[in-house]
């Protein structure tokens, strides 16, 4: 059993906490931006709370941040009541949010500067693989690093994989919401052709899902997307912000996503709509509008 903190109670940190606390067994002290939502953490899980993430930090061998951006992550690990303010030396900073492979670098950088180890690792997953404690986590840092981490993470993971140095687990997730990006708007066209064909949706998915068409989100969504219910999942506010981060990159290194770019500005078509909180397969909306 570690002693464990973990800064970030959304959607996703909830249950993930919530399973290093269970399922990994350790103890575990949480800290969140809203203090109602700690308390209701720790009393669903027998845990504790910290006023602050430094206070939360203190002491701890392991501390996983999820938060929404590059500036909340900075601010609940250098800012003034951050947890490397009182993160021990030889402990480990796990970085759970979705964020830029430039703010992990620096991370790692200042964690080192105060004898603390770090790693990157964005999850996916979603909402409902947060919960299940089956999220695939994507990291960057030192190998023996994160065969340190590793164990601790698995509570709530199937899939954790060493990517490369710091800032690799942050490249991987772009990779995967790129990939994502295409993948549902493909799924959002051909969901509106086949109703404008009149054929019976559910059927031709049944078909073609064996089939190389076949894909996750093709499994999970077609039969919201079908019904135009987009209440599930990751929101398109979020994805929106992880292809910014995607094409930021992409503009560093020199990538060509001229798909990707066309997606995040359909995504913008539909934040339009007044569907910032839909899911992401909420693509569809806009071909039937």
């Amino acid at each position: 059993m570690a002693k464990v903190a973990f800064i970030g109670l959304g959607v996703m940190g909830f249950p993930m906490a919530g399973h290093l606390k269970t399922k990994g067994g350790h103890d575990v002290t949480v800290y969140n931006r809203t203090s109602e939502k700690a308390a209701a953490w720790a009393e669903k899980f027998s845990g504790k709370s910290a006023p602050t993430p430094a206070e939360a930090a203190e002491g701890c061998d392991f501390v996983f941040v999820c938060v929404g951006n590059d500036d909340d992550l900075r601010q609940v690990t250098s800012g003034e009541s951050g947890v490397l303010k009182s993160m021990k030396r030889g402990s480990v900073l796990i970085d759970n949010t979705t964020a830029s492979a430039e703010v992990a670098r620096e991370l790692y950088e200042a964690a080192k500067a105060k004898g603390v180890d770090f790693i990157d690792a964005p999850v996916s997953g979603g909402q409902a693989g947060a919960e299940n404690g089956v999220l695939t986590v994507m990291c960057g840092g030192d190998e023996a690093v994160f065969e340190k981490a590793k164990p601790v993470i698995d509570a709530y993971a199937r899939m954790v994989g060493l990517m490369g140095p710091a800032g690799s687990g942050q490249l991987t997730k772009m990779m995967n919401q790129i990939c994502i990006a295409g993948i549902v708007q493909g799924l959002a066209e051909a969901v509106h052709f086949g109703k404008r064909a009149g054929l019976d949706i559910e059927k031709v998915v049944d078909v073609i899902s064996k089939g190389a068409a076949g894909s996750w989100q093709m499994e999970n969504r077609h039969k919201t997307m079908n019904q135009g219910k987009y209440d599930f999942g990751f929101a398109v506010d979020w994805m929106r912000k992880d292809l910014g981060i995607v094409l930021s990159e992409a503009q560093r290194s020199g990538a060509r996503l001229p798909l990707t770019a066309l997606v995040d500005q359909f995504y913008g078509d539909v934040q339009a709509l007044g569907g910032k909180r839909w899911d992401t397969s909420s693509l569809l909306a806009r071909l039937e509008k």
